[in-house]
């Protein structure tokens, strides 16, 4: 073999060990780049999980049998005398909330449900109208936790702490739907109080609050969105939200809650347009029956309010 043929034969190897070397790169290029894909797609899948608890833990499913155990409305009790109550306590509210023309009745389908004192039932009667709301076939109820320094909804319903309406209102960045707890009623979401805050006053009574009171009022006009609120004789929120709704719900202990005190709470409500009230835990029914049940309920004046004789 000459000197030329050999230099030729080892240009060919050489060339042959250069495409086997850029090959191998190519290759481990590859597997690198299948390396990274497989480790952001577990990235991925690890962030994911880290955010199911997010996802579950803004959605409720009810324990029917605890609320009935606590003498709430369930499903079950379509034809009961609480059911039958409920729905003469909603049926005034909801025309109001929907008329047919103009009522004059500005953010009707913000319902405001408050009591004088302590321990009349107003938590009781919010969950129960909002249930016997969202058993209507057309309508959607959000049930808003506005009692931020004593919050029971969320003790009720056995929903963990976490952020609601409070954080909206501080500015931290959370969006509604972020706060919004879903039920297994498709048509029932709840907004929990969120934080404790010292100045929570001045937050509800804040433009950001008056806002989002427009926001809920407008954004969906088949929704009914209900306040329970704290008493109006023991705390100063729930004047301050009576000015950001349209309805105003006062539940009354029967035989128990003075005159006079009723008087007083009736006297706070006197810019609402529309105030109703519940006489709660009476024992006495109306005088007359239905599906075989006795009423033991009393519903009050509706218009602008006026003191009681």
């Amino acid at each position: 073999m000459s000197i030329i043929e050999k230099a030729l034969e080892k240009a060919k190897e050489n060339q042959s060990s250069e495409r086997r070397t850029s090959d191998s790169g190519e290759l481990s290029r590859t597997q690198e780049t299948a390396s990274s894909s497989a480790s952001s797609a577990l990235l991925r899948q690890g962030a994911d999980t880290q955010q199911q608890p997010e996802r579950t833990r803004n959605f409720l499913s009810i324990d029917w049998s605890a609320m009935q155990e606590n003498g709430m409305l369930t499903p079950e009790m379509a034809r009961s005398q609480l059911a039958e109550e409920y729905r003469l306590i909603k049926r005034p509210l909801l025309m109001n909330a929907f008329p047919d023309g103009d009522n004059g009745i500005e953010y009707a389908n913000l319902i405001l449900v408050t009591s004088s004192v302590p321990g009349e039932g107003k938590t009781f009667t919010a969950v129960n109208l909002a249930l016997s709301i969202a058993m209507e076939r057309d309508k959607w109820v959000l049930l808003v936790d506005a009692d931020v320094a004593k919050p029971s909804i969320s003790k009720l319903l056995g929903i963990k702490p976490q952020a609601g309406l409070i954080d909206l209102l501080i500015g931290s960045g959370l969006r509604l739907s972020d706060t919004l707890v879903k039920t297994d009623i498709p048509n029932f979401s709840i907004l929990p109080a969120g934080a404790l805050h010292q100045y929570s006053t001045e937050l509800l009574a804040s433009d950001t609050m008056k806002r989002l009171a427009k926001q809920l009022s407008e954004r969906y006009p088949d929704r009914i969105v209900i306040f329970d609120s704290p008493p109006l004789l023991a705390a100063t929120q729930a004047p301050v939200l009576a000015n950001l709704v349209g309805q105003v719900v006062l539940v009354v202990e029967a035989e128990v809650t003075p005159q006079y005190i009723v008087q007083e709470s009736v006297a706070k409500l006197e810019s609402c347009k529309v105030v109703g009230c519940v006489l709660n835990k009476t024992k006495k029914g109306l005088g007359f029956t239905y599906y075989g049940l006795g009423y033991g309920y009393g519903y009050g004046y509706y218009g602008q309010p006026k003191k009681p004789d």
